[in-house]
């Protein structure tokens, strides 16, 4: 029964009540009561739907074009698509990641949207959700098309930008330190001298490293499966359609997208995905690790390492009054723990695609989208929060080097190998200086120690 609250849709199944102030339909609302499942987590990514809307759009661009759509449908399909895209219609997507592994309800919510939108600005029942809408394509084809263009996207748009302006952050804090000597470290041991420029050239080489290995996954992101249909083999799509589908896509956003060669690998390999992923995991260790020298540098501020200062941006204690901690620091690897965690959960999603279907392909894009959006946050806040206010501490960092033993190693091609660490154990073991010990033993004379052991000549 109707009411002011709600109106009737029907599906193959029958007849189901949906809300009045929704555009979705039947299949959207079965899905909605059957798949009660992390709700307030989990809901499909809007990047999801945006690609959705943008391949709808193209889909119905190309069935004008080879003549199994008539104007009319597609100029009202392209107008509601337009509007999915500026976000005008984002409520009316409510359904969950934990649904039918191929992302059908999904491809059917946006169907249904499209269709009964489309209807209202005609005024009148112009459009199906399947036969014209959904035209010569299937979930099978769609799901992953939308998960390749939406992986591309948040990857070029958001999370390459932010990188970028971490990568060109540490090569300004690169130049800015090249002539600060300090001691290396190995091991988590004195290690011999270093400059802090050159420490951080190796977090910035890092990034540079980063950018190009996802730069390198990209490729594959840009083959679609669109045109592929239900088994890999085209059935009900029009001679054509998937390379015009995918030219419309490209044009629409400004990316060299292309169909799939092999269609039965589109539909039931998720490697590219994988693949991609794989670069994201391995910037996320990359991060980690730079994240993690940068915390240990900071310790103190009296009783750690303390060569680096950190900016000071909240209280870091309820009970310990002026603690400061590395907030930025601990952000930034809890990031990088999840995305570790979203890989190994991509990874055996994509291996099970079971004869001519993957059906997790809604897990793998949900994690994957998360990673990228985590990463692009994550790196921005610490570009902005710790990075741009952080300070060597001069004197620190002096200190530290002079005591540091290791520099005895300089005197290994003027004494031997022995000698030297008779040197350094010396010292140690009495608290004394490398010089001092040096004199001590004979083994060198004031001039030559002062000559030989230059931190400067070190690096």
């Amino acid at each position: 029964m109707t009411s002011p609250e709600y109106r009737i849709e029907h599906d193959t199944m029958g007849e189901v009540r949906v809300p009045a102030d929704k555009y979705w339909g039947a299949q959207t609302q079965r899905s909605l009561e059957n798949f009660d499942i992390g709700r307030d987590h989990s809901l499909m990514p809007m990047e999801i739907i945006r690609a959705f809307a943008v391949l709808k759009l193209a889909a119905a661009k190309a069935n004008l074009e080879l003549g199994v759509l008539t104007e009319e449908k597609a100029g009202i399909i392209e107008k509601v698509c337009r509007e999915i895209l500026s976000g005008e219609l984002d409520d009316n997507f409510p359904l969950v990641v934990y649904q039918t592994g191929s992302g059908t309800q999904s491809n059917m919510n946006v169907n249904e949207v499209v269709a009964n939108r489309g209807n209202e600005l005609a005024a009148k029942k112009l459009l199906h959700p399947n036969d014209d809408v959904n035209k010569s394509q299937s979930s099978n084809d769609t799901y992953p098309t939308a998960m390749h263009i939406a992986a591309y996207e948040v990857l070029s748009k958001k999370l390459l930008p932010a990188l970028a302006l971490m990568r060109d952050k540490l090569l300004e804090l690169e130049k800015e330190n090249a002539g600060i000597i300090k001691t290396g470290r190995t091991h988590l041991q004195d290690a011999v001298p270093i400059t802090l420029g050159q420490e951080i050239s190796g977090w910035r080489s890092m990034l540079d490293h980063a950018e190009k290995m996802i730069g390198d996954t990209m490729g594959p992101l840009r083959e679609l499966a669109l045109g592929a249909t239900a088994v890999g083999t085209g059935l009900n799509a029009p001679k054509g359609f998937d390379k015009l589908a995918a030219a419309f896509i490209g044009a629409e956003l400004s990316a060299d997208y292309v169909t799939a060669e092999n269609k039965f690998h589109s539909l039931t390999s998720k490697d590219g995905m994988v693949y991609s992923h794989g670069a994201m995991k391995a910037l996320a260790a990359d991060l980690l690790k730079i994240a993690n020298d940068i915390r240990f540098l900071a310790s103190g501020p009296r009783c750690g390492i303390g060569e680096l200062i950190i900016p000071e941006n909240e209280p870091g204690s309820s009970i310990m009054p002026g603690k400061v901690n590395p907030t930025q620091c601990e952000a930034l690897t809890m990031v990088s723990v999840q995305v570790m965690g979203n890989d190994a959960a991509i990874g055996f999603a994509a291996s099970q695609g079971n004869f001519e279907l993957n059906v997790f392909m809604p897990v793998i894009a949900y994690n994957y989208i998360e990673s990228a959006n985590l990463l692009a946050d994550a790196m921005t806040s610490f570009t902005g929060n710790c990075l741009d206010g952080l300070r060597p501490n001069r004197e620190k960092i002096d200190e530290n080097m002079r005591k540091s033993l290791m520099l005895v190693t300089a005197l290994n091609t003027h004494i031997g190998y022995e000698n030297a660490a008779s040197i350094a154990k010396k010292a140690h073991k009495e608290g004394t200086t490398l010089k001092e010990a040096a004199l001590s033993l004979g083994l060198v004379s004031d001039e030559d120690f002062d000559s030989w052991v230059d931190p400067e000549k070190m690096v």
